[in-house]
């Protein structure tokens, strides 16, 4: 049955699914936007060719579910913490305050990029998907992912540079 296989899915790819939406959006509602992409996965699992992996396809409902919103709340507030190493008890506080201040950073600057370069490094970059996973979620051609990823991080790492002269 279908439902089971998402449910298997869910257990598999959620967070996945949360890391990608949390790096996309900035709502305090991802955990609703997870649950609300495994629904559109069961109503839409007849259109699930398997020409892709279950978690390209996922993150690609995701994503439009993530633009969906963005066009609902006419505004595209895309900051959301990166993940934090709040866990890690071998890290001084000195440390966790230094590399939530740099992700701090990195996640201003990708914000501030125009919104292919954001996607591309979000996909490839964090998520860490192959370019032919990538190339599947934004329909674009695996050269285009390629030349964009070397663009958007050529342009982040400007970006991140303009933060440390403005600090």
């Amino acid at each position: 049955m279908n439902e089971e296989l998402i449910t298997d899915w869910f257990d598999a790819y959620s967070d996945d699914i949360y890391r990608f939406l949390a790096y996309y959006m900035s709502t305090p509602d991802v955990e609703d936007l997870v649950q609300e992409v495994f629904i559109k996965a069961i109503n839409r699992y007849d259109s699930f060719k398997g020409d892709s992996s279950p978690k390209t396809w996922l993150i690609s409902i995701a994503r439009n579910l993530a633009i969906d919103e963005a066009r609902k709340k006419k505004r595209q507030d895309w900051r959301r913490l990166i993940k934090t190493y709040d866990d890690q008890t071998d890290v001084s506080p000195e440390e966790k305050q230094l590399a939530n201040e740099t992700k701090q950073q990195l996640h201003q600057a990708i914000a501030k990029l125009k919104q292919d370069y954001r996607d591309v490094v979000i996909l490839r970059g964090i998520e860490e998907l192959s370019v032919a996973e990538t190339a599947g979620i934004l329909k674009w051609p695996d050269t285009k992912v390629r030349v964009t990823f070397h663009r958007a991080l050529k342009a982040l790492k400007g970006k991140i540079e303009e933060g440390y002269h403005e600090s």
